[in-house]
């Protein structure tokens, strides 16, 4: 039975992850010296491995962080809209002490349970759900045959990606998986489903660069 691994990176970092800021798919920051050096770590250490396919969030971050790989492999970044980040509406740029002055009962409820309760005039965890769940099946179809596929996209995305994936309460997102900037998570479509082979691996990243401050 032909082996379909997806690779699911997150980009490397910003400004705004490193103030551990709200920023979804409103807001595109670009990636600094170390988030580049974060795209360029992933590209040195998986250049090797043999790649099916390269797709990524149309969100800058996403594109430049996946950049390197396919470069160095020479396929095409396809980009996605299923795979922008979770839309945090008035909650964009701001931090999450400031969201819960500005906006007491919204954060309250966003904290308790996203699946259902968005941030202010953004994206509920299962609308960002539905749209991520589309663009997997989408490249299930593409790449029956197997091989390694790369995914390059964003926090919510990711994890929320996970627990669709995995069979997880997607309401619980941001309390079962961790997901920093430069991160890998490999999952594996073996015979009886899903497996995490990995979850956000940051090995080929150096101490420097996984001992940066931010999210």
């Amino acid at each position: 039975m032909p082996l379909l691994r997806l690779h699911l990176l997150r980009h490397g970092q910003t400004n705004a992850s490193r103030g551990n800021l709200f920023c979804g798919r409103r807001l595109d920051p670009p990636l600094t010296e170390e988030g580049l050096a974060m795209a360029a770590s992933f590209a040195a250490a998986y250049r090797e491995r043999r790649w099916a396919g390269i797709y990524s969030s149309p969100l800058g971050r996403a594109v430049t962080t996946a950049q390197p790989l396919a470069d160095a492999v020479g396929l095409p970044v396809q980009t996605r809209e299923g795979f922008a980040e979770i839309d945090y509406g008035a909650w964009d740029g701001q931090s999450a002490g400031e969201v819960a002055d500005r906006f007491p009962i919204e954060y309250a409820r966003w904290t308790a349970d996203p699946a259902w309760n968005p941030p202010t005039g953004g994206e509920t965890a299962v609308a960002l759900a539905q749209r991520v769940t589309r663009e997997l099946e989408a490249i299930e179809r593409t790449h029956h045959d197997g091989g390694n596929v790369l995914i390059v996209a964003h926090k919510a995305t990711i994890r929320v990606a996970i627990c669709a994936l995995l069979g997880v309460d997607v309401g619980r997102f941001r309390y079962r998986f961790d997901c920093p900037v430069g991160s890998v998570t490999i999952i594996e479509f073996r015979e009886h489903g899903p497996f995490a082979f990995a979850i956000a691996d940051r090995s080929h990243l150096d101490a420097r660069q996984r001992a940066l401050e931010g999210t």
